[in-house]
C-alpha cells in the first residue's frame, strides 16, 4: 500500500479517537464494493477467526507482525503471550494506532526495507501475501522474510485460493483468464472522501509451497477456512 494518502491508516486513527459505526468500503477488480465496520480491525482474539487463533497459538519466540494494523494480534502476544514483539506496518496511521493502543515496539516502514533484527515467528495475517502485490513479487517477498528468520524459526501466513470466484465448464473445469494469474488483483478502498487502490495477491497454496522451495523454504497448510481460506506454516529446509 502507497504512502501517499494511507486512507486505511486515517481510517484506523479516526475510529481509534472516536469509536462509532464507522465502515471503510472495499472492492476489487473481481468483487464489488463491499462495507467493513472499522470495527473489525479492532476485534479480540475471541471476536477473530480460527485461523487467525490458530496462527496467534502457534507464534513463539520473538514475533515480528508485518502489517501489524491497529495492532490487534500484535497487543494479544505482547499482552497475553508474553513475547518479545515487534509491530511492522508502511501505514503511518496505522503504526501511530497500534502505539497509542500500546504496542510497545512500532516500526513504520516496508517490510522490503527492513532490516534491523531477526525473528523466532514472523507473522503475516489477514491475507499477508497480499503485500507484494504481485506474483512477481512473492519470491523476493520470501527471500525477504527468510533472511530475517532465526534458526528454527517459523513464517506464519494466511491467504485465499480465488478459484471459487469462477465459473466452470459442463465438464467441470474452471474458465480463468489467460492474461494474468487469476489472484493478482487491484484492491481498492474508500474512506469518507479519501479514496486509494493498490495491486494485491492471494495465492493458492500449491503455487505458496512452490515458490516457497525455489527460496528454501518448506510450506506446510496447517489449517483451512471455510472460505477457501488458508493458515500456511514456512521454515528453513536443511
Amino acid at each position: 500500500m502507497t504512502q501517499k494518502k494511507d486512507v486505511f491508516g486515517t481510517a484506523l486513527w479516526e475510529f481509534h479517537q472516536s469509536p462509532n459505526h464507522q465502515e471503510l468500503i472495499t472492492w476489487t477488480s473481481w468483487t464489488e464494493e463491499d462495507p467493513v465496520p472499522l470495527s473489525y480491525f479492532f476485534r479480540t482474539f475471541d471476536q477473530m477467526p480460527p485461523l487467525e487463533q490458530k496462527a496467534l497459538e502457534l507464534a513463539r519466540g520473538r514475533v515480528l507482525d508485518v502489517g501489524c494494523g491497529a495492532g490487534g494480534h500484535s497487543l494479544y502476544l505482547q499482552n497475553q503471550k508474553k513475547l518479545d514483539l515487534v509491530g511492522l506496518d508502511n501505514s503511518t496511521g496505522a503504526i501511530k494506532t497500534a502505539s497509542e493502543r500500546g504496542v510497545v515496539n512500532t516500526v513504520n516502514q516496508s517490510i522490503f526495507d527492513y532490516q534491523q533484527d531477526t525473528f523466532d515467528t514472523l507473522l503475516l495475517l489477514m491475507n499477508g501475501s497480499g503485500i507484494c502485490g504481485k506474483l512477481k513479487k512473492l519470491k523476493p517477498l520470501l527471500q525477504k522474510l527468510k533472511s530475517l528468520l532465526n534458526p528454527e524459526g517459523q513464517i506464519l501466513l494466511d491467504s485465499s485460493d480465488l478459484i471459487y470466484l469462477f465459473d466452470q465448464t459442463p465438464e467441470g473445469e474452471k474458465i480463468i483468464p489467460a492474461s494474468k494469474y487469476y489472484g493478482e488483483l487491484e484492491y481498492g478502498i474508500r474512506f469518507g472522501d479519501l479514496t486509494e487502490t493498490f495491486p494485491w495477491l492471494y495465492v493458492d497454496f500449491d503455487l505458496l509451497s512452490h515458490t516457497a522451495e525455489q527460496v528454501g523454504l518448506t510450506a506446510h497448510r496447517v489449517m483451512e477456512g471455510n472460505n477457501w481460506d488458508y493458515l500456511a506454516r514456512l521454515t528453513k529446509e536443511y
